[in-house]
């Protein structure tokens, strides 16, 4: 039902964010001010939820490159990474969903959606796991329910080791 009625579509300038309100003005003010920017300069890319006739952003998260320091790791996980400083990841930056459209499961299909991709760029570029940084409790107990992992040091960093991923897909 969601994919018949709804489109995940790269970021353009043409989709009307205008209205855009996911309830947070840092990711709402984002969308509107700073998207565009981003995608010029290739710092991120932004994929866009729409209804799947239309150009109206109901949703979107923002993928990029990044690393994370060894020591970061859980110790589990660490003893089992080769002794680089730094360990490639790929930085799942912002996810939301206009607030006239919460409680359509919207959040699970961007969120479903970007781990996709993420696992598909990861068998020809390196990825250790998906990091999110949760913006507030609420975040983070939705990456949680998805079965993202808390960082030792840092309880609003979350991660979700790629292996994990490419198994649900």
């Amino acid at each position: 039902m969601i994919g018949d009625k709804y489109a995940i579509k790269p970021f353009e300038r043409k989709h009307d964010r205008r209205m855009f309100s996911c309830g947070n003005d840092a990711l709402d003010r984002y969308l509107r001010e700073q998207a565009s920017q981003d995608v010029k300069k290739r710092v991120a890319t932004i994929f866009v939820l729409t209804e799947a006739s239309g150009n109206t952003v109901i949703g979107y998260y923002t993928l990029a490159a990044g690393n994370v320091d060894l020591g970061e790791w859980p110790e589990a996980l660490k003893k089992k990474l080769p002794l680089y400083p730094v360990v490639p990841v790929t930085l799942l930056g912002r996810l939301a969903v206009d607030k006239k459209h919460h409680g359509r499961k919207l959040g699970e299909y961007l969120l479903m959606d970007a781990l996709w991709r993420c696992s598909t760029v990861a068998k020809e570029i390196a990825s250790l796991a998906v990091i999110v940084d949760a913006i507030d409790d609420k975040a983070r107990r939705f990456y949680e329910h998805y079965g993202f992992r808390v960082f030792p040091k840092q309880s609003d960093r979350l991660f979700l080791h790629m292996q994990t991923i490419h198994e649900m897909f």
